[in-house]
C-alpha cells in the first residue's frame, strides 16, 4: 500500500482540498498562498479549481494539472501533529 495515495478528495472554497489518503490519514491542503503560474496558472479561478478530480490517487485537473500527493501527506501529517 502507498500511504499517500488519495482516496478521496473534496473541493473546498478558497483554494482548498479536503483530501483522505489510503491510510487514513485526512485533512485540508490550503493551497490559497500558493502561486499559480505555468500549467497551474489556471488553478487560479476558483471554479476551474474546483474541478479537481482523482486520477489513480493523483488530484488532477482538466488541464492536466496535478498536485504532488506525498507533499500533501506531508503537509497534513505536519498540520495534525502541530495541533497535537
Amino acid at each position: 500500500m502507498i500511504p499517500w495515495k488519495v482516496t478521496k478528495l473534496k473541493a473546498l472554497p478558497g483554494h482548498r482540498l479536503q483530501v483522505t489518503f489510503a491510510d487514513g490519514l485526512s485533512g485540508i491542503v490550503d493551497l490559497s498562498k500558493d502561486k499559480f503560474d505555468g500549467v497551474l496558472a489556471p488553478l487560479a479561478d476558483e471554479p476551474y479549481f474546483a474541478q479537481a478530480r482523482l486520477e489513480d490517487g493523483v488530484v488532477t485537473w482538466p488541464n492536466g494539472a496535478e498536485i504532488a500527493p506525498d507533499a500533501m501527506y506531508d503537509e497534513v501529517r505536519a498540520r495534525q501533529h502541530a495541533s497535537a
